[in-house]
């Protein structure tokens, strides 16, 4: 493969680093590597991304630099919701790109769902998945994006509401619960709006960590032998959630790390919540997953150029 058919694509959402390095000719992944970074912890109480946070963003960065070669690749560095709320999102670039040399754009909640837009159509057209018309939902850590996606027109919104944001504003399980119907009504609104203007859709699609967490206990898969060609495609119906979330509280703190990823638990279970009340939103009962998500679409987007 030529240098110039490759491109990179990073991706730091409010709780990962995801980088990909992609082969535009052969529109295949190349090599890959994510790592828990936690961008937005704190974030929610202070305003600002932390320098513990900083720092592993960094060292995340170059421990994907051992994995990948950066070295004449086209990189393409986005980042999101926890970036543009930060009143220090300035001061953290710049101490990114001094120490790695990555410069980071930071995308609107409208450019980040149609990235993903991108990838998703994607990887259903390779799934010959075949619906008219879908909902997407991308569950982040720092906000969570609607897409209706009719044949004639795209509707998307980004909402502020995300597993780190909501893990960490209230705390518990049961106060999440409570609170979830109210922080999540404008959700209920805009779609209600979408669907009285255009109709209902023919399905709903989820990707993120959430659902592809999910999927994966579903195909009795833990956080390192995590396989996203198996995910892609996979069925969640709403009545596993309940079941998936009973067995990861049930399971004792070594083995929920093992399953979910070290330091994920508390982040995921909060995510079924609101991957449980994204059902009800959109009103179905199941749901299709995609592991493919904004780093892919960066790929993709940046492969047309």
């Amino acid at each position: 493969m030529r240098s110039e058919d490759l491109i990179i694509a990073i991706d730091l959402g409010s709780n990962t680093l995801r980088v990909l390095c992609y082969d535009c000719q052969a529109e295949e992944a190349v090599a890959a590597f994510e790592k828990i970074v936690k961008t937005a912890d704190g974030l929610r109480e202070h305003g600002f991304i932390n320098d513990a946070a900083v720092a592993r963003v960094i060292a995340a960065i170059k421990e994907a630099k051992q994995v990948i070669d950066f070295s004449e690749q086209r990189i393409k560095a986005v980042t999101t919701e926890a970036l543009r709320q930060a009143s220090n999102k300035v001061q953290v670039l710049r101490s990114i790109e001094e120490e790695t040399g990555i410069v980071f754009e930071i995308i609107s909640g409208e450019k980040e769902a149609e990235y993903t837009l991108l990838a998703v159509k994607n990887r259903l057209r390779k799934l010959h998945y075949a619906s008219q018309s879908f909902v997407l939902v991308d569950i982040g850590g720092g906000s969570t994006e609607l897409i209706f996606c009719y044949p004639d027109k795209t509707i998307s919104k980004s909402f502020p509401v995300g597993i780190v944001t909501i893990a960490q504003t209230y705390q518990t399980l049961e106060k999440i619960d409570q609170v979830l119907s109210s922080v999540m009504f404008e959700m209920q609104m805009f779609c209600a709006e979408v669907y009285a203007t255009k109709g209902k859709v023919d399905s709903f699609v989820a990707t993120a960590g959430t659902p592809t967490t999910v999927a994966a206990m579903k195909l009795g898969q833990t956080y390192e032998s995590y396989d996203a060609s198996k995910i892609n495609g996979t069925s969640l119906v709403m009545s596993e959630l309940d079941l998936y979330l009973k067995k990861l509280l049930a399971m004792p703190l070594e083995e929920r790390e093992v399953t979910v990823g070290t330091g994920r638990s508390d982040l995921i279970a909060a995510g079924i919540l609101i991957f449980k009340q994204l059902f009800t939103i959109v009103e179905f009962e199941k749901c299709v997953v995609v592991d493919d998500g904004l780093r892919e679409g960066v790929a993709l987007k940046g492969c047309d150029k």
